[in-house]
Parts: C-alpha cells; sequence; structure tokens
C-alpha cells in the first residue's frame, strides 16, 4: 500500500506545484538529454547486436515508464553501456527471444527487489566493487568496438575481451582505412568539441549530425565503402513496435535465471548511483525501493515491444539536471521528442556511419574509465584494492554473470569484515572499565567465580570467534559468565546460536549464563526462538547492578551491600 502512494505521491506532486517556470526548464532539459540519448541509444543497440531501433524505443518507452513511477524525479533512462557484453552474449547464445525474456525476469526481479525493501542495501554496495564493475564494462565496451572502428572483415566476433583481442591480431591486413579514419576523425571531433556548446548540443550529437551529413553527401559508402546503418540493418522503420509476449520453456527459464539477476543487479546498481549523484546536485533525497520499482516496470513492458534492458543513465540524468529539470515530465518529453525525431528522420538515420557509432561508444568508455583510480589503488587499504583488482579482472576477462556474483559476494565479506573489526569482546573489572550508575562495576564486588565480559558493535557470524577467544583467554571456566550486552544493536541467526550452544555448554557442566542488559533487537531475536524461556527469564538482567546480585543468588552468596558512592561516580563511554 506505501509503494502505491508514493507511485501516487510522485505524479500528483508533479501536477500539483507545476507552473511555466517549471515548464520551460523541463522543455529545454527535455531537448538537451534527447540529443545525448539519440546517439548513445543506437550506438549501444548496435554494440549489443540488436538493431538501431531496438535501442531507440527502449530509451522512449523505458525513460517514459522511469518518469512515471520511478523514485527520482529528475532519472532519465534508457540503454546504457553496463549490457552492452551481456546483451551480446545473449543474442549469441539464445537469439533475440533469449534476451527479451531475460529482460523480462530480470524486471520481475527489480520488482521483487523493491517490494523487498532493498534499495537501500544494493545502494551500499561498497565503492571498490561499484567502480570495478564500471571500468571492467569501459574496457569491454571499447574492445566490443573493434570491428566496427576499424572496418574488419570479420562475421562475427568472439563474445570474450581475449577472443576480440586476438581476432584483432590476427586481422590486422583487413583493416579497411576509410572506416578508421571516419572513426579516428569523429573521435576528435568529438572529444574536442567545445563544452560551452554542449548545453545545447552535446559532441557525440554534433558529431552524429557532422557524420551523417558528410556520408549522405559525399556517398562514402557507395565511392569507399565506409558501413552506414542503412548498409548494415536495411531502412529504419519508425512504426510501433509489435507486441510480443515471451514463450517461456523451464529449460531456457532456468538457463537465464543467471544472466536476468546479473541484468537485474546492474540496473538497480547504475539507476541507484545515478539517483545518488543527482540527489547530490539537487539537496534532495530519493525513494530507491519505488526507483526498483519502476525499473522493473521499465524492463518488464519493455520486453514486451522487443526492447533491449535499460536503466538509470548517469551522464543523461546530470545533463537533466543541469539542463534545469525539476520534475519527471523533463524525460517524458526526452522521451517524446525521441519518438518524433525517429518518426521524422527515419530516412536520414540510415546514412549515419558506424565508425561514428563505435567513435561515441569509445570516447564514452573512455570517459567511463576514469585512470587514475589505478594510480590510487596503492593509496587504498590492501583489502579494498584486492577487491577492485579482482571484481575488475573478473568483470574483463570472464563474463558479467560471475563478476557480479562474486562481486556480491566480495562486497558481503568486506562488509562482514568491517563490521568484525568494529565489533569487541573483552573481560570486564573495575580497574579497565566504568559505565557509570548501574552498568558500572567501579565500588561493586565481583564475587569468586563469576566472569563478566564485555560485547560491543554486532553480535553476528563475524564475531563469533572472537568470543570463544577471550574465553580461552581467561584460562578459566567461571560457574557464572556474564555478557554485558547493552552495546549490541544487532544480533543474526550464528550470534544466536553461538549463545545458544554457550548456554548449552556451560548448563552441562553446571554452569550458568547471564545476560545483562540486552538492547532491543538482539532481545526480540532471542525471544522469538525462544531462547529467552531456554535460559531463563531471571538470566536476563536489565543492568549489570542486577546482573551481579543474580549472580550472587545463583552460588548462594548473601546479597552484596551498597557500597556508598555507586552510581555517583564519573563515568565514560565503552
Amino acid at each position: 500500500m506505501s509503494l502505491k502512494l508514493e507511485f501516487r505521491s510522485q505524479l500528483w506532486d508533479a501536477r500539483r506545484n507545476y507552473d511555466r517556470a517549471r515548464l520551460r526548464g523541463d522543455l529545454r532539459a527535455g531537448l538537451n538529454v534527447m540529443t545525448l540519448a539519440f546517439p548513445l541509444s543506437m550506438a549501444f543497440a548496435i554494440a549489443s547486436g540488436a538493431t538501431p531501433e531496438q535501442g531507440l524505443f527502449a530509451a522512449i518507452i523505458g525513460g517514459a515508464l522511469v518518469a512515471a513511477f520511478g523514485g527520482s524525479p529528475v532519472q532519465v533512462a534508457g540503454p546504457t553501456g553496463a549490457f552492452v557484453i551481456i546483451n551480446y552474449g545473449l543474442l549469441q547464445a539464445h537469439g533475440p527471444g533469449g534476451l527479451l525474456l531475460c529482460t523480462f525476469m530480470a524486471g520481475v526481479m527489480l520488482c521483487i527487489m523493491g517490494l523487498a525493501r532493498m534499495g537501500s542495501v544494493i545502494r551500499y554496495i561498497p565503492y571498490p566493487v561499484s567502480r570495478a564493475f564500471t571500468k571492467g564494462i569501459a574496457v569491454l565496451i571499447m574492445s566490443s568496438q573493434i570491428r566496427q572502428f576499424f572496418g574488419l572483415q570479420v562475421e562475427t566476433m568472439p563474445v570474450d575481451f581475449v577472443g576480440k583481442v586476438g581476432t584483432l591480431a590476427t586481422h590486422l591486413g583487413s583493416i579497411h582505412g576509410p572506416t578508421t579514419a571516419m572513426a579516428v576523425a569523429s573521435v576528435a571531433f568529438i572529444a574536442l568539441w567545445p563544452k560551452r556548446f554542449s548545453a545545447w548540443m552535446p559532441g557525440s550529437m554534433a558529431g552524429l549530425v557532422v557524420a551523417t551529413a558528410a556520408a549522405g553527401w559525399l556517398d562514402l559508402h557507395g565511392s569507399l565503402g565506409v558501413a552506414t546503418i542503412g548498409s548494415e540493418f536495411g531502412s529504419i522503420s519508425s512504426a510501433w513496435p509489435a507486441f510480443q509476449m515471451p514463450e517461456p520453456t523451464w529449460p531456457l527459464v532456468s538457463t537465464l535465471v543467471q544472466p536476468a539477476f546479473t541484468i537485474a543487479m546492474l540496473v538497480a546498481m547504475q539507476a541507484l548511483l545515478s539517483a545518488v549523484v543527482t540527489d547530490g546536485m539537487r539537496d534532495q533525497r530519493h525513494h530507491s525501493n519505488q526507483e526498483l520499482m519502476g525499473q522493473g516496470v521499465a524492463n518488464m513492458v519493455g520486453s514486451l515491444f522487443g526492447c533491449i534492458p535499460a536503466t538509470g543513465a548517469v551522464a543523461r540524468s546530470v545533463v537533466n539536471v543541469r539542463s534545469g529539470a525539476t520534475t519527471p515530465v523533463a524525460a517524458l518529453v526526452h522521451s517524446a521528442l525521441l519518438l518524433v525525431l525517429l518518426v521524422t528522420a527515419a530516412p536520414l538515420i540510415s546514412h549515419v556511419p558506424l565508425a561514428t557509432l563505435s567513435a561515441v561508444l569509445v570516447v564514452a568508455a573512455w570517459r567511463m574509465v576514469s585512470w587514475r583510480q589505478f594510480l590510487r589503488l596503492g593509496r587504498w587499504p590492501r583489502s579494498d584494492s584486492s577487491v577492485f583488482v579482482a571484481t575488475f579482472l573478473l568483470t574483463v576477462l570472464t563474463n558479467l554473470t560471475l563478476a557480479v556474483e562474486v562481486g556480491v559476494v566480495l562486497a558481503s565479506l568486506l562488509m562482514v569484515k568491517r563490521i568484525s573489526e568494529t565489533s569487541q569482546i573483552n573481560a570486564v573489572d573495575s580497574s579497565t572499565e566504568t559505565e557509570g550508575a548501574q552498568h558500572s562495576l567501579v565500588g561493586r564486588t565481583v564475587p569468586d567465580g563469576v566472569l563478566v565480559f564485555r560485547v560491543f558493535g554486532a553480535f553476528f557470524f563475524g564475531v563469533v570467534d572472537k568470543l570463544d577467544d577471550e574465553l580461552k583467554r581467561a584460562k578459566r571456566e567461571p560457574e557464572v559468565l556474564i555478557l554485558r550486552v547493552r552495546k549490541v544493536l544487532a544480533m543474526d541467526a550464528t550470534g544466536l546460536q553461538a549463545l545458544e550452544d554457550l548456554h548449552a555448554k556451560l548448563r552441562a557442566k553446571g554452569k550458568h549464563l547471564i545476560l545483562s542488559g540486552p538492547h532491543t533487537q538482539p532481545l526480540a531475536v532471542m525471544e522469538h526462538a525462544g531462547f529467552i524461556d531456554r535460559l531463563g527469564r531471571e538470566n536476563v538482567c536489565p543492568h549489570l547492578a542486577a546482573s551481579l546480585a543474580r549472580a550472587r543468588a545463583i552460588l548462594g552468596l548473601p546479597p552484596e551491600p551498597e557500597a556508598s558512592g555507586v552510581g555517583s561516580a564519573p563515568g565514560r563511554s565503552a
């Protein structure tokens, strides 16, 4: 119900607070983003092995649906470089139907992620993992352009990076001079395009217009053999794509689960990264779970009309904000203008040189890499650098599915390591620790046979070994073990199991466990598992003073007389 209200609020706010100033900003932003999205959408589609129309309609449909149902009012969605390699591999292995079914499955997974409130979790995937993906994908994009950039006379290129480089090395003699010259000239034109003109015409669109005009005027395909969209794909259709339901079979679905998960994770990571970037520019917050739902709806519906995967694009969203966008209307304008351009300029699109589209991707990929990042690895913690390098190499040398899976595991292990480093378990006595008031040992006597341990931080599988180590370090088994857990804010099933094993071990020897001051979440976990009843509610005490009194009662000792000044001694945080 809450998600439904969020969707309605997103659209209603745009209508209720709308005025002419916002409309002017959204119209200007939509036009600017369209000029950036037009060449990129076609280039990413062609690099994926799809048709230019599939890329354009992915931007049109995906951009409109994410604008309507997403969680960021300035997000602009469309095809991006993250999917080029996995799309190409899916098309080679399973054909167009397999790619569309995989995209639909990824959309379903994204909706499930949104309903499960996983947006905040995905957004915090560690920096080394997310950046290694980005840079690895950029290298793969550049390698995917070898054939178009150099005009190689090769029927099909291998999917893997090493195979592409090997194909280039063995076909150097088939490099087409005019195509290579066109690609190099396009790269130079786009890279040197003055920034002051980029506000109204990005370098990629300007290069596309100039190259297309030159190709049509000089008949570069007929005279020099420079390949164009028309020569490669035939005439461009401006008709709305036909509705087509996926045709799933269990063997195919089971095969596509892993790549669908990869697409879903890449969509989620890139969309939420884009939303975070635009949040910083606008000093506002997006709804991450709603954004996942919007991305899921866009990919599900888009796949039904033959579209390749789409996600929030950082470059397009940033241009959107800088151009004055404040509401989803800007992204809707971008989609509408793309459709108008496709309908009116379809015959002209056939003259676009493939070498120029290849140059657009090469420049975009080069800007994604940020090579100085590699020079900073020596200044990072060794664990972060290792995770970065491993994820980068897996992305480039294996496949994105494996890289995403391993990257997610590495991210989880890195998080566990970080939390474990902040968690502490140590023995407590009055000479080493004071808490003040009833939680302090100052002025109190710990009876013989009683040990007090402090647990600080999260109590989960990453810190269980620390408890065993501390108990061994004490070199004696207490009759009563008091665990002061008031600073434990979270506990998982493994931490619970460790407590249950400890309690069972002590009870088997006729010894006792007391918990002092458990916090709300750990107490709820233990209560739900029935551990509190097995431990005995009398052995769960609100503070250390009560825990010591309970220990004395277990040992048959008389209550400790209150010492003067107890509770008034100055304390410090543990």
